[in-house]
């Protein structure tokens, strides 16, 4: 079973950057689509980024997209989240995911492994 741990998010001021990491233990994450999701408050879940099991397909909400940059690194069984021009409407908990059963999907409740979230704050 994969178990992942996100690293610390942090408070960043609007217009900042932050990277995201997300290192996955216990089976390698090759044949798992990874995922980036946060939550607000009084939000619902909502997928921010997925990259497929080969990294060559990306998927990015139109909220984040060209701000945003989702990677993988196989080899050091991580995955990441790059975020530029933050914005106050990011401030959530940001939680990794993988999906053992899809090369790519972005249906959160396709993932069966999840992080245990870190929060990011975005003051402005």
């Amino acid at each position: 079973q994969v178990q992942l741990v996100e690293s610390r998010g942090g408070l960043v001021q609007a217009g900042g950057s932050l990277r995201l990491s997300c290192a996955a233990s216990g089976r390698a994450i090759t044949n798992y689509a990874m995922g980036w999701f946060r939550q607000a408050p009084g939000k619902e879940r909502e997928v921010v980024a997925v990259i497929s099991t080969s990294g060559t397909r990306t998927y990015y909400a139109d909220s984040v997209k060209g701000r945003f940059t989702i990677s993988r690194d196989n080899a050091k069984n991580t995955v990441y989240l790059q975020m530029s021009s933050l914005k106050s409407e990011d401030t959530a908990v940001y939680y990794c995911a993988a999906s053992g059963g899809f090369y790519f999907t972005t249906l959160a409740s396709e993932y069966d492994v999840w992080g245990q979230g870190t929060q990011v704050t975005v003051s402005s």
